[in-house]
C-alpha cells in the first residue's frame, strides 16, 4: 500500500508552494556575477603584480618625461630671459621645417645612419663573423678582442681616437705619405664620411656578436648537403644563410639603427658639426638650439620629430620581423 505524498502548502495570497524534495537544499539567490570571471580577474591582478614596479617605473621615468618634453614642445619656453611660457601650438614645427638648417641636418642624419649602421656596422659585422667562424682559434680571439675593445671605449675617449686618426696631422696622413699618396685635411673636406667611419669602427662588435651568435643556431648539416650539391660560398650565403638568419638581421638593423640616430659625444668631440654645418646631424641641431641659443621650446620640438623619425624606422623593421620566412 503506497502513501500519499504530502499536499502542497497554500503561501501567502492562496499561491500554492511545492514543496522541496526531501534531502535537497532550497538553491541560493543568484550571485552578482558569474565567479568564473572573477576568478579570472583574480589571476589577471596576480600575473600583473610582478611587473608592476616596472611599470610604473617605466610611466614615472620614460613615459612622463616624453609627455613633458611634448608639451614644452608647443611653447615658446628659454632658458635665459624669460619669465614665463606660453603656448604657440605648431610654430616651432613650421619653423623647424622652414629652417634650411634643420633640413640640413635630416639630410645628414639619414645619410650618417644609412652609411655607418645600416651599411657599415651591418655589413662588415656580417663578414666578420662569417670569416671568423672560419678561421682558427688564435685569429678568432685576436681580432674579437680588437672589435670588442673599440665597442667597450666610452664615446667620447672614442672620438678623441679617431680625431688623432683623421686630423691633418694625424695618423691616416701619416701613412699617405709613407706610401707617396695624397692626404689631405679629412675632417674639413669629408667630415660627415670621417664621423661614419669612425662609428662604424666603434660599433661594428655588436654587429659581429649578434651574426656570430645566428651563424652557430644554422644546422651544419643544411650548409654541408648545399655543398655537396655545388653550390658555392655566395650562392649559400645568399639562398641559404641570409634567409635564416633574417630575424637576426631585423633585430640587428633596429638596434643599431635607433642607436646611430641619437649619436652626439662622438661627432662633437670630432668635429663639432662643422665646418660650418658639414656633419651636424639632428641631435647637436637640437642641443644647439636649446641649450647654445636657449630656446628649450624650439629644441625640444627637434628631439620630437627626431623621435619620430626613430619611430618610423621601428615600424618598417617590426613589419619586416613580423613577415613569415
Amino acid at each position: 500500500m503506497t502513501s500519499a505524498s504530502p499536499a502542497p502548502s497554500a503561501g501567502p495570497g492562496g499561491v500554492a508552494k511545492t514543496p522541496s524534495p526531501p534531502g535537497r537544499p532550497h538553491s541560493a539567490p543568484p550571485t552578482a556575477g558569474p565567479p568564473g570571471s572573477r576568478a579570472r580577474v583574480r589571476r589577471g591582478l596576480l600575473r600583473a603584480l610582478p611587473v608592476s614596479p616596472a611599470v610604473i617605473l617605466l610611466a614615472l621615468f620614460l613615459a612622463g618625461p616624453i609627455g613633458y618634453c611634448a608639451y614644452i614642445a608647443f611653447t615658446d619656453l628659454q632658458l635665459t630671459g624669460q619669465a614665463e611660457s606660453s603656448f604657440v601650438g605648431l610654430d616651432n614645427f613650421r619653423e623647424a621645417f622652414g629652417d634650411e638648417r634643420f633640413l640640413n641636418a635630416v639630410w645628414l642624419t639619414l645619410v650618417f645612419t644609412v652609411l655607418s649602421s645600416i651599411i657599415g656596422q651591418n655589413t662588415l659585422g656580417l663578414a666578420l663573423a662569417t670569416l671568423m667562424q672560419r678561421a682558427s682559434k688564435p685569429v678568432r680571439t685576436l681580432t674579437g678582442a680588437i672589435v670588442v675593445t673599440a665597442w667597450v671605449l666610452p664615446e667620447v675617449v672614442a672620438g678623441f681616437l679617431l680625431y688623432a686618426f683623421f686630423r691633418r696631422e694625424g695618423t691616416l696622413n701619416a701613412v699617405l705619405d709613407l706610401l707617396h699618396l695624397p692626404s689631405q685635411n679629412w675632417l674639413f673636406t669629408l667630415p660627415i664620411l670621417a664621423v661614419s667611419f669612425a662609428n662604424v669602427w666603434r660599433g661594428t662588435a655588436f654587429s659581429m656578436l649578434v651574426y656570430s651568435a645566428a651563424l652557430n643556431e644554422i644546422p651544419k648539416e643544411i650548409t654541408e648537403a648545399a655543398e655537396v650539391d655545388g653550390a658555392g660560398g655566395w650562392r649559400r650565403m645568399w639562398h641559404i644563410t641570409l634567409p635564416m638568419i633574417r630575424r637576426s638581421i631585423g633585430t640587428n638593423l633596429m638596434l643599431n639603427t635607433l642607436q646611430t640616430l641619437s649619436v652626439f659625444g662622438l661627432i662633437w668631440v670630432m668635429t663639432r658639426g662643422g665646418p660650418g654645418n658639414d656633419s651636424q646631424t639632428l641631435p647637436l641641431f637640437m642641443y644647439e638650439q636649446a641649450f647654445q641659443k636657449s630656446m628649450i621650446g624650439y629644441g625640444t620640438a627637434v628631439a620630437l620629430l627626431l623621435l619620430l623619425v626613430g619611430s618610423l624606422f621601428s615600424v618598417v623593421y617590426m613589419r619586416l620581423l613580423r613577415t613569415e620566412v
